[in-house]
């Protein structure tokens, strides 16, 4: 039994091809608010508290408290680095995720400095959600060239995610 549990620690991990890009950046930005968007938030969140009360919907006004909690509890973490490194045979995510480039439909890169930086990953499985990677200091023309070898580019794709651009613009 001591023998199969050394033989198991002991193994290497699977090999991925040549290391082509690494990088670490944040799992989400954690923006500046000033004491202005506080209020503006407490003021919004009051307002619907209040209509859902006077109409009568108690479910919405769950919703929003249940909202609430999540957000401050989320915004009171500080975001943790994760790392990401191109291999010759697809794309590792943290310590745990890696995925081929056969699984990857396509990528697109949103580059308009200083505010959007961004690398996004479309799967081919549809329940799969595309990934966003912060490109950091990463020279994004570099990184291109990389993917351009493994998947191709969505063209047609210009601005960052709604999801993102409403996050950002809303300091979220």
């Amino acid at each position: 039994m001591a023998d199969t549990i050394e033989k198991t620690s002991a193994q290497e991990p699977e090999d991925r091809g040549k290391t082509l890009a690494s990088w670490e950046f944040p799992e989400f930005i954690k923006h500046q608010r000033s004491f202005g968007w506080y209020i503006g938030v407490f003021i919004i969140i009051a307002a619907l508290i209040t209509f859902s009360l006077v109409t009568q919907n108690y479910l919405f006004a769950i919703v929003i408290v249940l909202f609430l909690v999540v957000y401050i509890i989320r915004a009171r973490r500080e975001p943790q680095m994760v790392a990401i490194t191109l291999y010759e045979d697809g794309i590792g995510l943290g310590q745990k995720s890696f995925y081929l480039w056969k699984d990857i439909r396509a990528f697109w890169i949103i580059y308009e400095p200083p505010h959007v930086k961004n690398l996004y990953i479309d799967f081919k499985a549809s329940y799969r959600p595309s990934i966003t990677v912060y490109l950091e200091n990463q020279n994004p023309l570099r990184i291109r060239k990389i993917l351009l070898n493994y998947i191709p580019e969505d063209t047609e794709r210009e601005n960052e995610s709604f999801s993102d651009g409403f996050s950002r613009m809303l300091k979220l």
